[in-house]
């Protein structure tokens, strides 16, 4: 079999270095695929939170944060707090619809069960609330959210996970 000569889309650990661009996917994420539900201003309050790019840095090293690549290149990641709330979850505009973020959000589901969470929660954006209900999460709460002297509007959403060692790893273990 020969080797594919077309890049691939892969997932690995953030590392500090990858800081800087996750901070411009943030941004461009939030200013090219929200327009629709939020106006320039709270797209800008919203994009402010990578302004402190330490804080920024500190806030994904101190969560599980996985980085999507595709051909080597960052094009997205997401963050786990509290192994339970899925905290950012982010794909740069050209790479939007191609998978990267239905990956991040798999492998964090799988991380997350496989320590023992059995509710996986999320605010989700207007924008990415249909994305999130695709995957089988349910809205609960409608927030609004005051940031830079905006106000922006997410829903809590929760998504039950089946534990690593729970009845359905059983069901199969017995299917084998």
């Amino acid at each position: 079999m020969m080797a594919r000569a077309e890049p691939e889309l892969a997932m690995r650990p953030m590392l500090p270095a990858d800081v800087p661009l996750l901070a411009e996917i943030f941004r461009a994420a939030i200013e090219e695929l929200t327009g629709d539900d939020y106006s320039e201003a709270q797209q800008e309050a919203w994009a402010a939170a990578a302004d402190d790019l330490e804080g920024f840095a500190a806030k994904l090293a101190g969560e599980l944060t996985l980085v999507a690549t595709y051909g080597g290149a960052a094009v997205g990641f997401a963050a786990l707090a509290e192994n339970r709330r899925i905290d950012m979850l982010y794909v740069h505009p050209a790479a939007a619809g191609q998978g990267a973020g239905a990956m991040l959000l798999d492998a964090l589901e799988k991380l997350a069960a496989g320590r023992g969470t059995t509710e996986l929660s999320v605010e989700a954006s207007d924008t990415a609330r249909g994305f999130f209900e695709k995957r089988g999460f349910a809205a609960k709460t409608r927030n609004t959210v005051f940031q830079a002297g905006e106000w922006l509007a997410n829903t809590t959403m929760v998504k039950p996970l089946a534990a690593a060692g729970g009845t359905a790893d059983r069901a199969k273990r017995t299917l084998r």
